[in-house]
């Protein structure tokens, strides 16, 4: 019992055969032309001259796999064996489609490259450990034909992806990063930040007690993280504006909404008073001025109507709850 459980069901590198080494290559490169076709559908709809790359890519991914089928049959017969990546240890896997779905456009380029030079790095490193000349040569063949692949994408990327076309497709990337994620975010942590000043150093000033305080601090930031949620994927699905999923705009304004709540809460879990309210002010300092970057940066809003907007609005709101909490 010990020894199955110890046992592990994938087969080491170095005890396949000549016969399974270059069965396992035929099966790679059919998996490799079916990412890239995954890819090309994931980006035809914004991105077509990137989608046709990855077309021709898993093109010549289905004519190296018909050669090395070829190959097979003329060494081994016509009956080839049932042998994946999953199948052996310490061979590079790939993702499953629904985890390479709605990746950055810089991301799937990024993936392509390194499957290349993965599976090149995997007919280099199987050359060295077989004797036989002819699978020598045939593995050095097959790493060879890799390392082609390489100069292949960047010719189909020349092709396809001109300078203009890249610059317009990575503004469009730029663009739908800032609408799925940095726009409800924004939202979020403004709401989150700004919004709560007044309950929570009302609470602290007329209370002087810092647990209640952070109990009233957490309960508001936790609150409105899920009400900001909510309302952020409900209220478009993103099909029409562009927008992108609702999901994802929806984790990402209620969780900036209830960290922008929770940075100036949580220094009231220190129990001196006047010590947890100087570093929740501190922090609203740094919160304020962080999102007054983020609209600069992002959102294109000039510098100082930011911080006119955030600072000086995020300060009257701090005040009002100072004087509220003293009246």
């Amino acid at each position: 019992m010990l020894a199955h459980l110890l046992s592990s069901s994938k087969r080491s590198f170095a005890s396949l055969d000549e016969k399974e080494i270059l069965a396992l290559a035929i099966a790679s490169e059919e998996e490799d032309a079916r990412i890239y076709l995954a890819y090309a559908d994931n980006l035809k709809d914004q991105f077509p001259s990137s989608a046709k790359v990855f077309e021709d890519m898993a093109e010549v991914e289905q004519t190296h796999k018909n050669m090395l089928i070829e190959m097979y049959r003329s060494r081994f017969g016509e009956r080839i064996p049932l042998i994946r990546r999953e199948h052996v240890r310490g061979f590079y896997e790939r993702k499953p489609d629904w985890l390479t779905r709605n990746l950055p456009l810089d991301t799937i380029r990024e993936q392509a490259e390194a499957m290349e030079q993965q599976a090149f790095r995997f007919y280099t490193e199987a050359a060295k450990q077989v004797s036989d000349a002819s699978t020598r040569q045939l593995l050095g063949d097959l790493a060879i034909a890799e390392q082609g692949h390489e100069d292949i994408a960047r010719m189909l990327g020349d092709k396809h992806v001109t300078d203009d076309v890249k610059t317009e497709e990575d503004e469009t990337a730029r663009r739908q990063f800032i609408l799925t994620y940095v726009q409800p975010g924004l939202a979020g942590l403004m709401d989150g930040s700004v919004s709560t000043l007044a309950p929570i150093f009302a609470a602290a000033f007329a209370t002087g007690d810092t647990w209640s305080t952070f109990l009233i601090g957490l309960s508001a930031s936790v609150g409105a993280g899920i009400s900001m949620g909510f309302t952020e994927a409900a209220h478009d699905d993103g099909k029409i504006s562009g927008r992108g999923s609702p999901i994802k705009r929806g984790f990402a304004s209620g969780i900036m909404t209830a960290l922008g709540g929770l940075g100036h809460t949580l220094p009231y879990l220190i129990p001196h008073f006047w010590t947890a309210t100087i570093v929740a002010a501190i922090i609203v300092f740094f919160e304020l001025w962080a999102i007054a970057f983020i609209q600069n940066r992002y959102m294109e809003t000039p510098f100082l109507r930011a911080v006119v907007q955030v600072v000086f609005g995020g300060s009257l709101v701090l005040a009002a709850g100072i004087l509220i909490g003293n009246g």
